[in-house]
């Protein structure tokens, strides 16, 4: 079994930055990719970004060239740094971790509320 934790969520004024840390323990044998989802009041969850074991990202069109997505493998560990944050980019934003093998985990969540 795996877990996840998110930390770094909170209260900020638009146009601040964030940086959003995952850190995944238990019984971490491979890991495909990591990623970050987010999901608003009465809308779906969404991909935000996404990074292989390679070290390929994406991101949704809402937050390119805004929000970096990162690795540290030592540590079983997945970032997401959010600069000139948005109040559309309030959510809560999930951690995600895919197996090869095709299992997958998510953390609790973190609120990210951007309001003036």
């Amino acid at each position: 079994q795996v877990q996840l934790v998110e930390s770094g969520g909170g209260l900020v004024q638009p146009g601040a930055s964030l940086r959003l840390s995952c850190a995944a323990s238990g019984s971490i044998f491979s890991i495909n990719a990591m990623g970050w989802y987010r999901q608003a009041p009465g809308k779906e969850r969404e991909l935000v970004a996404h990074i292989t074991s390679v070290g390929t990202t994406n991101y949704a069109d809402s937050v390119q060239g805004r929000f970096t997505i990162s690795r540290e493998n030592a540590k079983n560990t997945v970032y997401l740094l959010m600069n000139s944050l948005k109040p559309e980019d309030t959510a809560v934003y999930y951690c995600n971790l895919e197996t090869p093998w095709e299992d997958y985990y998510w953390g609790q969540g973190t609120q990210v509320t951007v309001s003036s």
